[in-house]
């Protein structure tokens, strides 16, 4: 149901409800494996996130990369979706194919209100990915003082 994954992208509430009537599957994965609630969060689409989550997205599925809908809004900067996914049951320290955690996107991509609300939610700093690395690694090699020190 590609019409699907194209409303989430666009946010469009309207076709979502649509489809969603007509019975199009909430958890269909394209060939990436991408769900329409990780493209609905990948494009800061909060009410369509919002609907799918209400028509029962699994809010912790991955794509073929082990990538989820937390992942995603870490890297991207988008708190009030984290907030959302979380709120639904997002795993906080979900890993994904190499290891890497939301509070790792978002220490690597300097998004220090989503490391705030990540670790006052319970995410684990400890974590470490493929090549042995902690959040706090991702974040010196960004040099980012603000997220090292958050992390220490």
């Amino acid at each position: 149901m590609k019409e699907l994954i194209d409303a989430a992208r666009l946010g469009d509430t309207e076709m979502i409800a649509q489809l969603l009537d007509q019975g199009a599957d909430v958890n269909f994965k394209d060939e990436k494996g991408f769900d329409p609630l990780i493209i609905a969060s990948y494009n800061n689409q909060l009410k369509a996130a919002e609907m799918l989550l209400k028509a029962g997205a699994d809010v912790n599925a991955s794509d073929h990369g082990g990538n989820t809908a937390l992942m995603g809004v870490c890297f991207k900067g988008y708190t009030e979706i984290a907030k959302l996914l979380m709120k639904n049951g997002a795993d906080l320290n979900a890993t994904h194919g190499n290891g890497g955690t939301a509070l790792m996107f978002a220490s690597m991509f300097g998004k220090s209100d989503i490391v705030k609300l990540l670790l006052d939610s319970g995410a684990d700093k400890m974590i470490m990915d493929a090549k042995g690395l902690m959040a706090v690694d991702h974040a010196g090699m960004q040099r980012n003082m603000e997220i090292i020190e958050l992390l220490s």
